[in-house]
């Protein structure tokens, strides 16, 4: 502070880096994290898939009705129809 001229790069720099880190953050890792969040409750939900799943089979439940308990985990569109 007790030099005036010292105190406009330092806030050239300051400006620079915060408009790298905006640009970063906009292009790059909130698309990230979104992608992550997708993943992460896709892989969630394929995994209480596979305990519902191994724990029907070990109460030894009838096939047909594993098969209707697991396809309501699914969304409608990816249901597979069963006859």
């Amino acid at each position: 502070m007790s030099d005036p001229s010292s105190i406009g790069p330092a806030m050239a720099v300051a400006l620079i880096t915060t408009f790298y880190g905006a640009v970063l953050a906009n292009l790059v890792f909130i698309p990230m994290a979104g992608k992550l969040k997708t993943r992460s409750k896709e892989e969630l939900l394929l995994r209480e898939l596979i305990l519902e799943g191994i724990l029907s089979i070990s109460k030894g439940e009838n096939p047909r009705i594993i098969v209707e308990k697991l396809n309501s985990y699914l969304p409608p569109k990816i249901r597979k129809v069963t006859d």
